[in-house]
């Protein structure tokens, strides 16, 4: 006798495969299937007659389709839907991982870090659900699924069907519209106009048990549950947890308020106060800068050649290197102080801006072949000068100056050396000063980060290959600047694979020159991770660097983001906000990815923010902004953030791919699709990176022309192709067998 099962599957026979049963509860039954159309396995999704039928299918479809249009990072997406003989099914992506309630079964209690990300990623998805006026009547640790560290809301649109059709609210069988538990009291008490502080009571619920293990109301049936909920106020969780803060615990306090006026106004408000309540607070006094730490302000050029002004940033940035190479001392990256090049602050101010306890100061005068540099180590707070010294030496002893200039502040802060340290900060780059100089001035170029700017430092730094091919840190810094415009923005028109070749050769030259160079060591494995998909050398290759170069924020900044791609979010913070902390002004906008990665929306925004407040001329800035905007459901500002990014940047084919996939995601179709347009055309006339050209088409749901796009570009080795795993840009493709097998290819399975 043929069963429901057999007969939907033989109706469904030719869009989709069922496979076996996966899940069951009160109103439906999923089922994992294959679409046979798109080769990619889904769940499916059949509500129970019982539910579907005194409703009548035409509603449940019709409000399905309305919750269709939310298209969010961190709310499921639904493929499909309709019905057979009358019931109702619908079709989402198949998910690998697990519900919350699953996690909460086998745990009971989550970390305190886990919990409150979770709960920032839901709220994330239900305000932007709010926004749309769609509230979702039912959330639940059963309509929330992780994977990994992703955390998605499923079954929008269920609910109030359910609540709206002819008064149906708690029966004789105690069958109720939504979950008793996590019900607000106005949803029980059968209100059937409802906002968006519904669902706050809901995931207030929710995080109350991921922190202390249990609901705060329970009973032997629904109604003993839902009067508990009318009579008694929700217990602090302190009282089952004491290591829960105690502004945590007022925040899900205020959000299990029984009046609607008296939680928080939005979930992004709740979000906002979990971020707050949840950080680690000590009575103790603030911790200052320690005191081996140095700030090298720009050297003021006071020769009479103006465009000597190059050399004295130049001796800024090696005295910079030379000292991070001592792990005593921490030294500020030269992109954060060059930032105060031409000062209005004092030095007080410098030091509390960058957390650090010394700064120095120093002026070159250059003439013919002589040259004057005078240096002086200042205390920032109380600007008491400690050591001065000036050197007046030919030009051919500009490492030797740079050296003792190294050493004698390390001595000036009591640092202790080793010999391998003492060694590194003697040993001359190179013996001739044309090289250096060529050096210097590829190194200015580069880091303006433009189409002309990389030009001209991939030329300068040839040059100084040229005058002198045993300069190792020249061919670090090409490698570094071709495997830039392979991975990059896209501002050069030089196919991957050239660039990725040349930049191999350079890496290796300059480790053959110098094994020790922290920087090719470096650069060797942001080359193995991101083209070579060997993820355990390069960790070995980070370590190396960092043993050798402990103050090179570039290292840990590089190493944080291979970390992030695989997904190993809590390292990867940790190494991209070391290398803030030593260069405080550069890295954020890697911290706000790391963070919009590992699920943490409303802290990314508030990073977002300063970094954009900080330079407002910054594309980069302005896209992490507008990302952030847009997993925090702040839809019309996240796209507005996007097209400035564009603005900022004309010809750079990133930001107006990105905002292409957003304006899909936003149901902005045609000027999604105007995007494709322009982006075809500039391939027309020149290189456009095909990871640049999936954005837009996972925007639009053209999901298989995205991923001939991206299997293009792992052939290519094009664009930021190592960190999709974990992407939120990619949501949509990773139950998608084309991206699974495409991980495995890459080594992330």
């Amino acid at each position: 006798m043929a069963t429901p099962q057999d007969s939907l599957a033989a109706a469904l026979a030719e869009r989709y495969v069922i496979e076996r049963e996966i899940g069951a509860g009160g109103m439906a039954t999923v089922y994992l299937a294959q679409d046979v159309r798109h080769r990619r396995k889904v769940a499916l999704k059949v509500l129970r007659p019982e539910i579907s039928a005194p409703i009548g299918a035409e509603r449940f479809l019709k409000e399905i389709e309305i919750t269709a249009n939310l298209v969010h990072p961190n709310i499921l997406p639904l493929f499909d839907s309709g019905t057979v003989d009358g019931t109702v099914f619908y079709v989402m992506p198949f998910v690998e991982g697990e519900t919350l309630r699953a996690r909460l079964e086998r745990e009971k209690q989550l970390p305190l870090a886990d919990a409150v990300r979770i709960a920032a990623a839901v709220a994330s998805a239900l305000e932007h659900a709010h926004r749309h006026g769609v509230v979702h009547r039912d959330i639940k640790p059963e309509n929330i699924l992780l994977s990994g560290t992703h955390t998605l809301v499923a079954d929008f649109g269920i609910g109030k069907t359910m609540n709206v059709a002819d008064g149906m609210r708690l029966t004789g069988t105690g069958m109720v519209v939504g979950t008793p538990a996590y019900m607000s009291p106005e949803q029980a008490s059968g209100e059937i106009t409802l906002d968006g502080r519904s669902d706050l009571y809901g995931l207030g619920v929710v995080l109350f048990e991921m922190l202390s293990g249990t609901v705060p109301f329970s009973g032997s049936n629904p109604m003993a549950i839902l009067a508990r909920r009318f009579t008694e106020s929700a217990p602090s969780i302190r009282t089952l947890r004491a290591a829960v803060p105690e502004a945590l615990d007022r925040a899900v306090a205020r959000a299990l308020a029984r009046e609607p006026v008296d939680r928080f106004a939005t979930v992004a408000e709740f979000a906002e106060a979990l971020q707050a309540g949840s950080a680690v607070t000590t009575a103790a006094a603030p911790v200052g800068p320690p005191r081996a730490s140095i700030a090298v302000l720009p050297f003021a050029n006071l020769s009479a050649d103006s465009e000597n002004a190059f050399f004295a940033d130049g001796i800024t940035e090696d005295v910079i290197a030379q000292l991070s190479k001592i792990r005593a001392v921490k030294v500020i990256s030269s992109r954060s102080v060059m930032a105060f090049k031409g000062r209005a602050q004092s030095l007080r101010e410098i030091g509390a801006t960058l957390n650090v306890a010394t700064v120095m100061e120093g002026s070159v005068r250059r003439a013919g072949n002589r040259v004057r540099i005078v240096a002086q180590l200042i205390e920032a707070e109380s600007e008491q000068n400690l050591w001065a010294e000036t050197y007046d030496r030919d030009l051919n002893d500009i490492f030797a100056i740079q050296a003792e200039v190294a050493l004698r502040i390390a001595t000036a802060l009591q640092a202790e050396l080793s010999t391998e340290e003492r060694n590194r900060l003697v040993k001359k780059p190179t013996r001739d000063l044309e090289a250096y100089q060529f050096y210097l001035l590829g190194r200015q170029s580069f880091f303006q980060f433009t189409k002309e700017g990389i030009r001209r430092g991939i030329e300068y730094l040839e040059k100084a290959i040229q005058r002198d091919p045993g300069y190792a840190m020249a061919y670090a810094g090409l490698a570094l600047a071709y495997v830039e415009v392979a991975v990059g923005q896209g501002v050069v028109a030089l196919r991957s694979e050239e660039a990725l070749r040349r930049a191999r050769d350079a890496a290796a030259k300059a480790l053959e020159i110098d094994p020790e160079l922290g920087a090719a060591h470096c650069i060797a494995a942001y080359l193995k991770f991101s083209c070579d998909f060997d993820w355990i050398g390069a960790e070995r290759d980070f370590k190396r660097a960092i043993e050798l170069d402990p103050g090179g924020s570039d290292t840990y900044d590089l190493y944080g983001v291979m970390l992030y791609a695989l997904e190993r979010h809590d390292e990867a913070l940790v190494m991209l906000r070391h290398a803030r902390e030593l260069d405080p002004i550069a890295h954020r906008t890697d911290i706000v990815t790391g963070l919009l990665r590992a699920g943490q929306p409303v802290e990314a925004l508030q990073m977002a923010i300063s970094v954009v407040e900080f330079d407002p001329n910054y594309p980069r800035a302005h896209s992490a902004l507008g990302w952030a905007y847009l997993m925090n459901g702040r839809q019309e500002e996240g796209l507005a953030s996007l097209e400035h990014a564009v603005s900022l940047a004309p010809g750079d084919t990133l930001w107006l791919a990105q905002f292409g996939q957003a304006l899909g995601m936003a149901g902005k179709t045609e000027q999604a699709r105007d995007v494709v347009r322009q982006l075809e055309e500039m391939s027309r006339e020149r290189y456009v990176s095909p990871y640049h050209m999936a954005y837009p088409f996972v925007g639009l749901g053209d999901l298989e022309r995205a991923m001939d796009l991206l299997e293009q570009a792992y052939q290519e080795r094009a664009g930021a192709i190592y960190g999709i795993k974990g992407s939120f840009l990619f949501t949509t493709l990773r139950s998608h067998p084309r991206f699974i097998a495409l991980c495995r290819r890459m080594n992330l399975a």
